[in-house]
């Protein structure tokens, strides 16, 4: 389990994160909602290593990751497939996914997760060996999806999965994200703004405003949250 305590992120004078405390269980899938600005990009960079933490600790399974740098966090299990995609442009779809794996040694392995990956996204099947820059947006986001599945993740952790997908795109992810839950075991922690997506298929959801944990429980708890009622639909002034 990721468990988060009393985390601070300050980028220059803004206090990004405020004190954020939270536990991730084992094999759920768990959203983080909130308006633009509110911490949610920044806690999935914390917990990755990306940015710097000036105060709090994170634990996955008693293991005190904070410290820790990306390629060792990555080493734990712990992936992130990140806002914008952030595929390598000019390496064709299958070199994209092999460089998901770079830290596994088990190439047969590696190429049977390859195959899966394609029976999961058959149009990157169909695109092996086209150019990262060529794929269109909805592709680009299943393969930036599948090359973070290549590392065969224990925690995964997708901000804005479904930018650039249209409707039949984002029916399809939500249906894969279902999928690694159940069938892998998977736990994922996502970022999104379309709440469709995040009322089909998430479990718990915790609610960031301004850097603080507003909320967090199921999704009927967080309908009728009082005080998420009170900030994101207001008093009526």
């Amino acid at each position: 389990m990721l468990a988060i305590r009393d985390l601070h992120v300050y980028y220059g004078g803004i206090h990004a994160l405020n004190g954020v405390s939270l536990d991730v269980p084992d094999g759920q899938i768990i959203s983080l909602i909130g308006a633009n600005g509110a911490g949610k990009s920044t806690t999935l960079k914390a917990i990755m290593g990306l940015v710097a933490k000036t105060e709090g600790h994170i634990y996955w399974d008693d293991t005190d990751i904070t410290s820790m740098k990306t390629k060792d966090i990555v080493g734990e299990g712990i992936i992130l497939c990140p806002e914008g995609r952030k595929i390598f442009p000019d390496l064709t779809v299958e070199e994209n996914l092999s460089a998901g794996a770079y830290l596994r040694k088990d190439k047969s392995e590696i190429a049977k997760d390859r195959e899966w990956v394609y029976s999961l996204f058959p149009r990157l099947k169909e695109r092996t060996w086209q150019l990262g820059a060529t794929l269109s947006g909805g592709e680009q986001q299943m393969l930036a999806v599948g090359r973070a599945l290549m590392s065969k993740p224990k925690l995964l952790m997708l901000d804005e999965p479904a930018a650039g997908m249209n409707k039949a795109e984002k029916q399809d992810l939500v249906k894969l994200i279902t999928k690694i839950r159940d069938e892998l075991g998977i736990t994922v922690m996502l970022v999104e703004h379309d709440m469709d997506v995040i009322m089909t298929i998430a479990d718990m959801i915790a609610v960031l405003n301004y850097g603080s944990l507003l909320a967090f429980g199921t999704k009927e708890e967080i309908q009728n949250d009082t005080a998420v009622i009170e900030a994101y639909l207001g008093n009526g002034d």
